[in-house]
């Protein structure tokens, strides 16, 4: 199996006060941490891509750590996540795939098991390219205050042998969130869903 080799990391936090209404008592943070490295299917087709999911679980692990560590440290005060990847032009959309369950678990594992399905998004593009990664409630999905998206993205990167994964979490809804539905506080966590 090829060996994860990372250029950099890039991790960025944002705390929301206001979008023209009354500020938040507590403001929600959105959070992102990218990755990127290099693609070892760059180039030419390969058949038989999976191993190199299970080579990604550790650096799934790091980064989701590092993400809540940005976000104050406390895993228990993360209420929605999401993930995504972009492969470089010599790559396809199936690497950025590659990304779904190291991503999803790594949230999952640190966040203490969370229900609901990760989000997900992901393209093929060059340097600046940028994603939005949707993210939902961590136990669940109809949970509407917390749909949201985080914009991800790096100057340099994707080189065209590369790969920028991303994990995004938040600590709350949106800022003024009030589209009615089901309410956090009302989750049963039970399937991921309600």
């Amino acid at each position: 199996m090829p060996e994860v080799k990372v250029r950099k990391f890039l991790v960025s936090v944002e705390e929301i006060f206001h979008e023209g209404g009354p500020a938040a008592a507590v403001p929600p943070k959105r959070g992102l941490i990218l990755a990127v490295i290099e693609n070892p299917y760059a180039g030419r087709y390969h058949e038989n891509i999976l191993p190199f999911m299970e080579d990604l679980k550790p650096l799934g692990l790091k980064m989701a750590r590092g993400l809540v560590d940005a976000l104050g440290g406390d895993p228990k005060a993360i209420e929605a996540y999401g993930k995504g990847a972009i492969a470089g032009e010599a790559g396809e959309l199936e690497h950025a795939a590659l990304w779904h369950a190291p991503g999803g678990y790594s949230m999952r594992e640190v966040l203490g098991g969370a229900k609901a399905i990760v989000p997900s998004a992901k393209k093929v593009g060059g340097p600046g390219t940028r994603l939005d990664v949707p993210v939902t409630h961590i136990n669940a999905s109809y949970v509407r205050s917390h749909f949201d998206s985080v914009e991800a993205g790096i100057a340099d990167a994707p080189r065209a042998n590369e790969l920028v994964l991303v994990l995004a979490m938040t600590t709350g809804p949106r800022v003024h969130a009030r589209a009615g539905g089901l309410a956090a506080a009302d989750v049963k966590g039970e399937d991921g869903l309600r």
